[in-house]
C-alpha cells in the first residue's frame, strides 16, 4: 500500500503545481513588410521611339536578260556569285560576226536608198522643166509620188541601220549601276536565245528595309498613311544587328509609308532606306549593311512635352500600375498608357509627379499589404535585390 500512496501523491502534487502556475503572456506580432524595390514617377519631356524589325532587301535589283541570239564568248572575271558590277563595264559578250555583217548589210541598204533619193529628185526636177505649164501638172507627172517613195525608202532603212547599230551593241550584256551579282547562269560558249536570264544583280547605291507598324506606333511616329519624306529626309532610323558575333549600327531615314493597311496583318509598312551602305554607311566595326540581313530597328518618334514617365517593369498586365502610398501601403492603380519602349513607358493619366511604382515582382498582391520601398538606383541594392526576390519566391 506505501508504493501505491507514494504513486497517488506524487501524480496529485503535480496536478496541482500544473494548475497552479501563471498563463503565459500573450503577444500579437504585426506581419514583416515585404521588400520592394521602386522608382518615382518622372515628369519630363521625352522623344517617343518605335521599335520594329525587318529584312535589308535591294532598292535596286535586276534579272540581267538577253536581247540577242548568239553564242557566248566570254564573261568577265568578276561575272560570279558575289562579283563586283561597275556600271558600263561588259559582263557578258556574244559573238558579234553576224551582227557587223548585218550592220555592214544596213549601211549599203542606206547607200543604195539614198541614191535613189537623189535620182527621184533629178527626174522630177527634168520634168518640171520640160512642161510648160508646169503649175498646172498632175504630181505624177511632175514625178512626185517616185520622191516620196525613194524618201520612205531612205527612212526605212535608215531604221534598219538603226537597230542594227543597236543588236550589235547588244551582245555585250553591261548594268546601269555599281552593284554585285547575285547568281550567274551562263558561261563560255553557251548559246543564249532572246529573254534568257544570265544572272540577278542588284545596285549597291542604296537598300531598303520593310519595317510593319500598328496602329499605335503610327500614333507614336504623328505620320499620315501614306507619308513620303521630302528632300531632307524622314525621321531618323538606328538600324542594329548581330553579325560575326558583333553587334553594327546602321543609320537610315524613313522614306514613306504604304497608302494601304496589309488585309492579312492589319499592319502598314514603312520603308527605310539606307544610302551607300556598302561604301560610306558601313557600321562603325566596317561591317555593311548586307542584303538579306535582318534587323531590329528603332525609329525616332514624335517629341512628347510633359510627359510622366516610369520604368517599363512598373506596368503590370491590364495597365495596372503597383504604388507605394505614404503610409507604406500597397495601391494598384489602373492607368492609362500613350506610349511604351522596351525601358519605359508613357503615363497620360493615374499617376502623380514623386510617386514611388514597384519595379519588382509581387505575388499574390493584395492592395493594403505592407511594403518596405527600397530605392532601385542607390548603391549597394544588388544584394537586398536578392534578397527581396528570395523573399518574394518563397
Amino acid at each position: 500500500m506505501a508504493p501505491l500512496a507514494l504513486v497517488l501523491t506524487g501524480i496529485g502534487g503535480y496536478s496541482l503545481m500544473h494548475w497552479a502556475k501563471p498563463e503565459p503572456e500573450k503577444k500579437d506580432q504585426e506581419p514583416r513588410a515585404l521588400s520592394v524595390f521602386v522608382r518615382s514617377v518622372e515628369h519630363a519631356d521625352m522623344a517617343v521611339d518605335v521599335n520594329s524589325q525587318g529584312e535589308v532587301r535591294a532598292g535596286t535589283r535586276v534579272e540581267l536578260i538577253s536581247q540577242v541570239a548568239g553564242r557566248v564568248v566570254a564573261v568577265s572575271d568578276e561575272f560570279i556569285e558575289g562579283g563586283v558590277v561597275t556600271s558600263g563595264i561588259p559582263l557578258i559578250e556574244i559573238e558579234a560576226i553576224d551582227f557587223r555583217l548585218a550592220l555592214a548589210q544596213r549601211e549599203a541598204r542606206l547607200a543604195e536608198a539614198e541614191v535613189a533619193v537623189q535620182t527621184a529628185v533629178a527626174t522630177a526636177n527634168v520634168a518640171r522643166k520640160q512642161l510648160t505649164n508646169a503649175s498646172q501638172a498632175s504630181d505624177l507627172a511632175l514625178n512626185k509620188p517616185q520622191v516620196a517613195e525613194a524618201k520612205a525608202r531612205r527612212e526605212a532603212a535608215s531604221a534598219d541601220l538603226q537597230q542594227a547599230r543597236l543588236n550589235l551593241a547588244r551582245t555585250k550584256i553591261s548594268l546601269p549601276f555599281d552593284g554585285r551579282l547575285i547568281s550567274t547562269q551562263v558561261d563560255v560558249g553557251q548559246y543564249v536565245m532572246p529573254g534568257a536570264t544570265l544572272g540577278q544583280a542588284f545596285s549597291t547605291d542604296k537598300v531598303e528595309v520593310r519595317l510593319p507598324l500598328s496602329d499605335s506606333q503610327l500614333a507614336s511616329l504623328g505620320l499620315p498613311i501614306g507619308y513620303i519624306a521630302g528632300v531632307d529626309g524622314g525621321p531618323t532610323v538606328l538600324l542594329s544587328a548581330t553579325v560575326a558575333g558583333s553587334l553594327h549600327t546602321w543609320s537610315g531615314k524613313m522614306a514613306r509609308l504604304d497608302a494601304n493597311v496589309d488585309p492579312s496583318t492589319r499592319m502598314v509598312f514603312g520603308t527605310v532606306e539606307v544610302l551607300a551602305p556598302y561604301t560610306l554607311n558601313r557600321s562603325g566595326q566596317g561591317m555593311p549593311l548586307a542584303v538579306g540581313l535582318y534587323v531590329d530597328a528603332e525609329i525616332q518618334g514624335r517629341q512628347v512635352d510633359d510627359a510622366y514617365v516610369i520604368p517599363r517593369d512598373a506596368l503590370r498586365a491590364g495597365n495596372k500600375v503597383f504604388v507605394v502610398n505614404d503610409a507604406g501601403t500597397l495601391e494598384i492603380r489602373q492607368v492609362i498608357v500613350a506610349h511604351s519602349t522596351a525601358t519605359a513607358a508613357i503615363v497620360a493619366s493615374g499617376l502623380a509627379v514623386g510617386e514611388q511604382v514597384v519595379v519588382s515582382s509581387i505575388r499574390n498582391a493584395i492592395p493594403g499589404m505592407s511594403l518596405e520601398a527600397l530605392d532601385s538606383l542607390s548603391p549597394g541594392t544588388a544584394v537586398a535585390k536578392r534578397e527581396a526576390v528570395t523573399v518574394v519566391g518563397s
